[in-house]
């Protein structure tokens, strides 16, 4: 089976080696057909604490690493390529 992969976003990362995803999904509601919006938070491993607060990341679904984690950062989102030339610039 293969692992699933979630995109979301870094709300927190105040824990060692660790990083809270917020990750939303949209769906149609079965009876009243209305577009809903629900999101969960994902405790994902970060092994050299290197995304911070903000960050678009992919999660991916591992082991049992703690009590309560059981993703992966696997890589962050490349926000930069579609935005402002001068920002991108000053970025990197």
């Amino acid at each position: 089976m293969p692992k699933r992969v979630l995109e979301g976003v870094v709300v927190s990362n105040k824990q060692s080696k660790t990083v809270t995803v917020l990750v939303e999904r949209r769906f149609t509601h079965p009876l009243f057909k209305k577009t809903v919006k629900q999101s969960k938070k994902y405790h994902a491993h970060d092994e050299d604490n290197k995304f911070k607060v903000g960050d678009i990341v992919w999660i991916e679904e591992s082991r049992p690493i703690s009590k309560t984690k059981r993703w992966v950062v696997l890589r962050s989102a490349d926000v930069s390529r579609g935005s402002d030339p001068a920002e991108a610039k000053k970025a990197g």
